[in-house]
């Protein structure tokens, strides 16, 4: 049997990048074979096998005939007579569609060398169309390589595969997979764009779709619309090397503003209870984890808030914090900070532009927290007063420090 490297592994040493994970395909062995050898099985659709020293993975070479709608409609052929080039035949790209020999020879037969050195991202062949999952494969890499160009012929393949209604097959988990693994990379936006010049993200992510062309608030920046403005933010999250919760947020923190009555725009009246609803129901369809759906949520319905924390009075303060849970879920809090962050900094020349709403926010919870709400508790009578009497010694906190913060100011 023959061993060699191939895919992702072999497009980056040729790019210069670091290889994180080798994948391994083996040509002229049956699974028996494999066995025998020591390699554990783990594949169940098609045999892959770990090496049982490093743990890599071995898939026997194989080829693919698409036997029914979307991602599962495939049957797969494994066998010692499947060439090299037959299981190259059936990658999706050809920037992925190379191998490399044990004497590091380049077995390249869909020229994927040559698109690398032209930044082209091509499909290999026409087997490309049968399967939904590559558009948001080649999205994502798009979002990775942001200075490759999607070749015209494969754009073109791509709207064909989204007008014939192949990319409605997808499963919810599969589109997350790939969505949250697109947020990210170097540049989210331009996975979103791939998407929306093929059409297919009106019909996976209509929600974001439907936020292109609505109007910005005039004291903002007027020349670009609702859209632009969620992928500079998504890119500004990327920027800051923010986590995947983080970006997510950005990408549905203003979701409401699409269904902004016409008379209206171009203000926001109101956007944040209709960005929840939309949000919430994206959520369920892809069966967003709940670490990404929670800061979501949280990100749609106080955003606005977090913007204009150096207005409100101690009582709406501490309110914003107990709503959002900063105090039992303080690392949660900073990432919904985070979140308004890459809002507030992802708009046009603002991206250096100080904001102060984390680090006054951050000065409100740690007087919050120093309240003994325990002391509080014990010295009440009456139970069911104990709340209201923690809220109030919250409040009295919080106004101090914003007394002191003016007469500071003052005597400056």
């Amino acid at each position: 049997m023959n061993v060699y490297i191939v895919g992702g592994a072999v497009r980056d040493e040729l790019l210069g990048r670091p290889v994180a994970d080798r994948d391994y395909v083996v040509v002229g062995a049956s699974p028996q074979t494999m066995l025998e050898r020591g390699f554990r099985p783990v594949g169940k659709d098609f045999p892959v096998f770990l090496h049982p020293d490093t743990n890599e993975e071995y898939a026997l070479a194989r080829t693919e005939r698409k036997t029914g709608r979307g991602y599962h409609g495939f049957a797969f052929h494994a066998a010692p007579d499947v060439t090299l080039e037959e299981d190259l035949a059936r990658r999706d790209l050809t920037i992925n569609a190379m191998a490399k020999a044990p004497d590091g020879t380049l077995i390249d037969p869909f020229c994927g060398r040559r698109d690398l050195e032209a930044k082209i991202l091509r499909h290999v062949g026409p087997a490309f169309a049968e399967d939904p999952v590559r558009i948001l494969r080649l999205a994502r890499f798009a979002a990775r390589f942001d200075d490759f160009s999607v070749a015209p012929e494969t754009r073109d393949l791509m709207r064909g595969m989204v007008a014939s209604g192949e990319v409605d097959h997808l499963v919810a988990e599969r589109v997350w997979q790939e969505l949250a693994r697109g947020l990210m990379e170097a540049q989210p936006s331009r996975m979103f764009a791939v998407l929306r010049e093929c059409g297919a993200l009106a019909r996976l992510l209509p929600e974001v779709e439907a936020l292109f062309g609505v109007p910005q608030r005039a004291d903002y920046h007027p020349e670009i619309d609702t859209g632009v403005h969620t992928m500079m933010v998504v890119d500004e999250a990327a920027r800051r090397n923010y986590a995947l919760p983080v970006r997510f947020a950005a990408l549905t923190h203003d979701l409401g503003k699409a269904t902004t009555p016409a008379d209206i725009l171009p203000r926001h009246i109101g956007h944040e209870a209709r960005s929840v609803r939309l949000a919430t129901a994206l959520c369920e369809r892809l069966r967003v984890p709940s670490d990404c759906r929670d800061l979501a949520l949280l990100a749609a319905r106080y955003h606005g808030d977090i913007h204009r924390a150096a207005d409100l009075r101690a009582t709406t303060l501490v309110t914003l914090l107990e709503r959002t849970d900063a105090l039992r879920r303080p690392a949660r809090f900073r990432q919904l900070l985070q979140a308004c962050q890459s809002d507030y900094n992802g708009r046009l020349g603002w991206q250096e532009r100080p904001y102060d709403s984390p680090q006054r926010l951050l000065a409100v919870l740690a007087a919050v927290n120093g309240v003994d709400a325990g002391k509080i508790a014990a010295a009440c009578a009456d139970k069911a007063k104990i709340p209201e009497r923690i809220h109030a010694a919250r409040v009295a906190a919080v106004r101090h420090l914003l007394e002191e913060a003016r007469d500071d100011q003052d005597d400056q």
